[in-house]
């Protein structure tokens, strides 16, 4: 099963931490990604631009609301995200507790939830062949 881990972190005390200090946590991120990949359980992660780099749509029938940063005030933002391979979410528990970013606020573990494509189908019945444009090639 799927999981995204959501971190979020104090955008303020991050910007506090020694740049000798972020240089060991960004390592440690980057060799403890590399350990969820060998052991099958990496698929994307990606830290985010500061919260003050956003934007929060909402869509009433025909009328768009544009407002800058995240939706709410809050003292933690989020910061980036995992999504994970576990077999269950205390495997996914686990996983998101060793991740370094972790220790410097906190991470949010939900799973994905599967739905199905309207492509799926024809996906699965074209796996074994190619096809350009919709036509069979040989």
């Amino acid at each position: 099963m799927r999981y995204i881990c959501l971190v979020y972190q104090n955008e303020e005390t991050v910007a506090a931490i020694p740049e000798a200090e972020k240089a060991t946590i960004i390592r440690e991120l980057l060799d403890y990604r590399e350990l969820l990949r060998e052991r099958g359980h990496y698929i994307v992660s990606s830290p985010l631009q500061p919260a003050s780099t956003a934007a929060t749509i909402r869509v009433r029938g025909s009328k768009m609301a544009i407002r800058d940063g995240p939706f709410a005030e809050t003292k933690e933002q989020l910061a980036g995200f995992y999504v994970i391979e576990a077999s269950d979410l205390n495997e996914a528990i686990r996983i998101a507790s060793r991740m370094p970013p972790a220790r410097l606020g906190c991470i949010e573990i939900r799973a994905l939830k599967e739905i199905g494509h309207p492509c799926d189908s024809y996906d699965q019945a074209t796996s074994n062949e190619t096809r350009v444009g919709g036509k069979k090639v040989p």
